[in-house]
């Protein structure tokens, strides 16, 4: 199970862009093995900063628009938004300790 939650294009704003504090977004589909690599680490940060950021995730080939307004042309793609606001993004399959540095950074 998951500690990550799913959004939508439809659901986006409401759940990320009007959230107080950080929210952590892996753009990610079913067919991507470095998706796959990371997920854990997401749901391990997801666990351990439970109450300081939010953790979601969104299929990039069900929900096309969301990946466009945000130019996420490769994934994973991680983004980091802080307040609504996109404030940092990890492209690709990183060690743990990258993305944590940056949910530490972040979730400050």
């Amino acid at each position: 199970m998951s500690s990550a939650f799913n959004v939508t294009d439809g659901d986006f704003e409401a759940e990320i862009e009007k959230h107080e504090g950080l929210a952590v977004v892996d753009f990610w589909a079913t067919w991507c093995g470095p998706c796959r690599a990371i997920a854990p680490m997401l749901d391990q940060l997801a666990l351990e900063y439970a109450g300081k950021a939010k953790v979601a995730k969104l299929d990039v080939d069900t929900n096309i628009m969301t990946p466009a307004r945000f130019q996420v042309r490769s994934i994973p793609a991680i983004l980091f938004f802080k307040d609504g606001k996109l404030v940092d993004q990890v492209i690709g399959a990183v060690p743990k300790s990258q993305l944590e540095g940056k949910f530490r950074q972040h979730a400050a």
